[in-house]
């Protein structure tokens, strides 16, 4: 039964792939097609277009966002910088809480983080490994310093003086992971 699904799908790939091509591409990354072989229902997700460095660029900027690029000398590839804000978390002014009070402040404060991970407007936080004043960092995704800084205060461990923030502009290649 596997070797006829595959050998049948084999089939499907080399009779589409002989297909004239769309002129356009009107599914989303997430959309899917469904493929019916011997009354086995197959959803297939069609490849997301992949944009060019320029059609990138144009979205952020008209977003707001702050963008440069420049060429790799080496690979001779363009390389598009967007400006990000980095958030240092601080240790702050009012840390009389009980450790009760405390539980329920990081609580509150570790969903909030979650919540601007969800929602696209940070990219990644964390804290530091060491006891310092400076105790984590957050990279805002967002195009104004007001932005980061409102989305940053709005955490409940700085409404309640735990935490204090000091942002920076901070620019990174788009689309270049953590390795």
């Amino acid at each position: 039964m596997m070797k006829k699904l595959l050998i049948t799908l084999s089939v499907l790939a080399c009779f589409m792939s002989c297909k004239e091509a769309p002129k356009t591409n009107s599914l989303d990354a997430n959309d899917k097609i469904d493929i019916e072989v011997d009354s086995t229902k197959i959803d297939v997700v069609e490849a997301p277009v992949k944009k060019t460095t320029q059609q990138i660029k144009e979205e952020l900027t008209s977003k707001g966002f702050q963008v440069f690029d420049y060429v790799d000398e080496k690979t001779q590839d363009t390389i598009l910088m967007q400006q990000y804000f980095i958030a240092f978390l601080k240790r702050g002014p009012i840390r009389t809480q009980n450790e009760e009070e405390a539980a329920l402040i990081q609580e509150g404060h570790l969903a909030h983080l979650s919540k601007m991970y969800e929602l696209g407007y940070a990219d990644i936080s964390g804290p530091f490994g060491d006891d310092g004043d400076i105790r984590g960092i957050t990279i805002y995704n967002v195009p104004t310093l007001k932005m980061a800084d409102s989305l940053a205060k709005s955490d409940p461990a700085v409404k309640a003086g735990r935490i204090e923030i000091e942002i920076h502009p901070w620019y990174a290649a788009k689309g270049f992971p953590l390795r």
